[in-house]
């Protein structure tokens, strides 16, 4: 039994199928479908790919068996599983810190992560109506009028939270698990459907070959360093998420071959969302490189002068939608489960508390793209010079305690927890491989993440 482990049957995956669905729908969101295409594009194309895949074997994966390593043992909420962890590794209860830093990091993405979900909603009813009629050229501009309209944001930003809320409140086995076993199928059944209607409408030739044929030249230091940035941030540790779904895990469950598992999923929808992407952009002479823009203009540009284009741009948003709702859950999991360790509140209670303090603080985010948008709270120091509130949470959270939390996580791992635990929890294929996870989460995968962490800062 898990160190800190409860006879709660709530507080248990139902299978290790299902655990395993779960954790992928935590780890696949807007960040595989609406972010990986454009670093890609921004970033060389099918060079970017190759370093990307290797940046997942070798960092990401080793961190996700060690987060999850931490869940199972503590099985608690991040904080206390990290307290008890150490302590019972004979070292000091303040490792409960990065336990913290996770659960606060997962907390403050979810307030504004449900802001720009909110964006694929109304999307959704924009898209079915064929954006009102408007000519190609003008869909562009309805986005920069979705972001205009504070009343429009708050409406969609309570919407999306609100359904996050309302899953997680409903329990581990009432709730979540029952919302990944309808989401995650439905959601690859949509990117499947989509591809297809690329594949007969698009140009599929110049997606594939943007996507995976590699220019060498291309590999560079700036390409290397965002391909580690997107692997780390896309797999979603030191979020807390991991670490709490790894404390329902049962010990029947293979820690390791369920993260090959979920990065390889993960890994998949991002090279699926690319086919999806890339054959539209190519077909209709727009620009790969778009940037964030890439999902909210280009494509519905795209999309408002295709044949079927009201019905599969409404199918695209809806399987965004289905994506970053799978991802919302389990990021405000962690912090419901440590009211219920701490304060011994009730889901309801936690999810009621936390989902206000959460709207909220979202609002900040809705505000930051209109009225407030010239408001720069740090703005005295350079290095925030320009950051609204949105951009200071997002800063915060990505740029610093994210990649801090990932390096503290690999250290605490490879060289504090008990050698015993390690060969109890871990199954690894053969000894030469044990040793290998062991000397990349030692040195490999938190020197690359530290690279990451004095890029941002410099």
């Amino acid at each position: 039994m898990a160190l800190g482990a409860s006879a709660d049957s709530d507080q248990t995956w139902s299978s290790g199928t299902t655990f395993i669905l779960a954790a992928i729908g935590a780890a696949v969101g807007l960040g595989n479908i609406w972010k990986f295409p454009y670093v890609v594009g921004m970033n060389g194309g099918g060079a970017f790919v190759l370093v990307y895949v290797i940046c997942v074997a070798l960092i990401a994966i080793p961190i996700l068996i060690g987060e999850l390593l931490i869940g199972r043992l503590g099985s608690k909420s991040p904080p206390v599983a990290m307290a008890t962890v150490a302590e019972e590794s004979g070292r000091s209860r303040s490792w409960a810190i990065v336990g913290w830093m996770g659960v606060i990091v997962g907390y403050l993405i979810a307030t504004f992560y449900s802001v720009i979900a909110g964006w694929t909603l109304a999307y959704i009813f924009k898209a079915a109506t064929g954006f009102g009629g408007a000519s190609p050229a003008d869909v562009a501009a309805q986005f920069d009028q979705l972001l205009d309209s504070p009343g429009t944001l708050t409406i969609w930003h309570t919407v999306f939270l609100g359904c996050t809320l309302f899953i997680v409140a409903r329990g581990l086995q009432g709730g979540i698990e029952k919302a990944v076993k309808f989401l995650m199928p439905s959601l690859f059944v949509m990117l499947l459907v989509m591809i297809g209607y690329a594949t007969v409408e698009g140009d599929l030739g110049a997606g594939l070959r943007f996507l995976f044929s590699t220019d060498f030249s291309k590999i560079d230091g700036p390409v290397v360093l965002s391909a580690i940035g997107q692997a780390f941030f896309s797999i979603g540790v030191a979020m807390g998420l991991m670490m709490v779904y790894g404390s329902y895990v049962p010990k029947t469950v293979s820690l390791t071959r369920a993260s090959v598992i979920i990065a390889v999923a993960d890994t998949l929808v991002a090279m699926l969302a690319g086919l999806m992407i890339f054959p539209i952009v190519f077909a209709n002479g727009l620009d790969p490189a778009e940037g964030p823009g890439l999902i909210f203009k280009t494509l519905p540009t795209a999309f408002a002068g295709m044949p079927g284009g009201a019905l599969f741009g409404a199918l695209f948003f809806v399987l965004l939608a289905f994506a970053a709702v799978t991802s919302s859950i389990s990021i405000i999991e962690p912090i419901v489960a440590y009211g219920r360790d701490k304060w011994g509140m009730s889901r309801a209670k936690g999810c009621t508390v936390f989902g206000i303090l959460a709207w909220l603080i979202g609002m900040l985010s809705v505000f930051s793209f209109n009225i407030w948008s010239d408001v720069t709270p740090l703005g005295a120091f350079k290095v925030f010079e320009g950051k609204t509130f949105f951009g200071l949470i997002d800063y915060f959270t990505s740029n610093l305690l994210m990649p801090l939390g990932g390096i503290l996580i690999a250290l605490f791992v490879g060289w504090r927890v008990k050698q015993e635990h390690l060969e109890s929890e871990l199954s690894f294929a053969s000894p030469f491989i044990a040793k290998t996870w062991l000397l990349l989460i030692r040195f490999l995968a938190p020197a690359a993440i530290l690279w990451v962490l004095i890029s941002s800062l410099t």
